[in-house]
C-alpha cells in the first residue's frame, strides 16, 4: 500500500462543492499527458479501488487482488507498462476516493463509481467508459416478511457513507410519499452484521454489490435476498483526473479494446497468435498494425495484445469475477455485447 494519508474532503460528489475550491488551491495544475508520463517514470500504475468487494475488488487467501475492477487496472497497467503485475492497489472507502483522485495518490479510480454529471462538472473528473451497468436494489433479511419496497415504509435501511446511494434512497421514498429512516455505515462490509443484528431492515447500494454481501455473510447466502425493484440508473465507470486528455483516451480505448476482443473473438488465448476467429475489424488496427495510433496515444505498439493477454477479453473477464466463473453467478444483462442484446459496444477505431 502507498503510505499517504488521505484527507476526507466529503461525503459525496454534491458534498464536494463547498471544498472545490480548496481542492483545486493545494493541487497543481495538470499539463497534458502528465498522469502518463508519471505512471511511465514511476513504473508503476497506481489504482484506487474498493477494500473487500467479492467480484469486484478483494484479496484472495494468499493476499492477492482479485476481481473485475482489478483486472481492469492490471489491463491499464499491461497496455502502459508492458506489465499486469505493474500496480499498486490502494483500497479506499467511498467518502475518500475522490480526493485520493484530487491528490494525485492514485492514477486511476476502479472503485464501483457511478458516472455523474457532478463529477465531471464540479470535481473535473472524467469517466472514460462504463465497466459494468448496475442499479441501486434493496437487501432484506431472507427470514422477514417484506417482498416489496413498499413494506419499508418507516423502516430503517443501511447506507454506506459516500455513495449517491443515499440521495436516491430519500429521493425515492418522499417521490412515493414514504418515510425511511437511513442508518448511515462506514463500508458496504458492514451491511450483513447490520442486518443480521436487526440494526436496519434492508440495505441498498448497487445491485452487484449486494449480491456480493450474502457472501461475505456468516453462515449460507440463502440468508439474505434482494428485493426485486430498482430505483436508479448506476453506470460503474473508471474515473481519472480531467487535466490530462491523454491518459483519458488511454483508460477508455484498453476498456473499449477488451469489448472489440471479445467481439472479435479474440481470447487471452489466441491474442498472440495473429489468428482472430472472425473477419478482421477494428481489432486490427488496434493490434499492432498501425504504429501511428500507438505513437499518437504515447503507448506500445502491442498495448491492446498486452491488454488483452493480461486479462482476458471483457467477456473472460467478467465470467471469471462476476458470471458462470464465479461464486457470485450474475446474469451480463445489459453487460452483454450488443450483438448480444447488451449494451456493451466499442465506437469506431477508423
Amino acid at each position: 500500500m502507498i503510505g499517504h494519508k488521505i484527507t476526507v474532503l466529503s461525503r459525496t460528489c454534491v458534498a464536494f462543492l463547498g471544498t472545490v475550491a480548496l481542492v483545486v488551491l493545494i493541487v497543481d495544475p495538470v499539463c497534458a499527458g502528465e498522469v502518463l508520463n508519471a505512471v511511465k517514470a514511476r513504473g508503476r500504475l497506481h489504482c484506487g479501488v474498493s477494500a473487500e468487494i467479492p467480484g469486484f475488488s478483494e484479496r484472495d487467501p494468499k493476499g492477492q487482488w482479485q476481481g473485475l475492477n482489478v483486472d481492469f487496472c492490471r489491463a491499464v497497467a499491461a497496455a502502459v507498462l508492458g506489465d499486469g503485475d505493474k500496480v499498486d492497489f490502494v483500497p479506499l472507502k467511498a467518502s475518500n476516493r475522490f480526493p485520493a483522485l484530487q491528490a494525485r495518490i492514485i492514477d486511476l479510480l476502479v472503485r464501483n463509481t457511478s458516472w455523474t454529471l457532478t463529477c465531471e462538472a464540479v470535481l473535473k473528473i472524467q469517466f472514460p467508459a462504463v465497466l459494468f451497468y448496475d442499479s441501486q436494489a434493496f437487501l432484506v433479511p431472507a427470514e422477514t416478511d417484506i417482498t416489496r419496497l413498499a413494506e419499508l415504509n418507516g423502516a430503517t435501511v443501511c447506507v454506506e457513507k459516500g455513495t449517491t446511494h443515499l440521495r436516491n434512497l430519500k429521493d425515492y421514498f418522499r417521490t412515493h410519499e414514504m418515510s425511511v429512516n437511513p442508518l448511515m455505515i462506514d463500508s458496504a462490509s458492514e451491511f450483513a452484521a447490520a442486518l443480521l443484528d436487526g440494526r436496519c431492515s434492508a440495505c441498498t447500494a448497487d445491485a452487484s454489490q449486494l449480491a456480493a454481501t450474502g457472501l461475505q455473510a456468516p453462515g449460507t447466502p440463502l440468508a439474505f435476498r434482494i428485493l426485486p425493484e430498482r430505483i436508479s440508473k448506476k453506470p460503474l465507470s473508471p474515473a481519472v483526473w480531467g487535466g490530462d486528455q491523454e491518459w483519458t483516451t488511454i483508460v477508455r480505448w484498453v476498456l473499449y479494446a477488451l469489448i472489440l476482443a471479445e467481439e472479435e473473438g479474440v481470447t487471452r488465448d489466441n491474442v498472440t497468435t495473429n489468428v482472430s476467429p472472425k473477419p478482421p475489424g477494428d481489432w486490427l488496427a488496434l493490434s499492432g498494425e498501425q504504429g501511428k495510433l500507438a505513437e499518437a496515444m504515447g503507448v506500445r505498439t502491442d498495448w491492446a495484445v498486452r491488454a488483452v493477454k493480461a486479462v482476458g477479453n471483457y467477456g473472460e473477464m467478467y465470467e471469471r469475477n462476476l458470471g458462470r466463473g464465479s461464486p457470485l453467478k450474475i446474469e451480463r444483462g445489459p453487460n452483454r455485447l450488443w450483438t448480444e442484446g447488451g449494451l456493451m459496444y466499442a465506437p469506431p477505431v477508423e
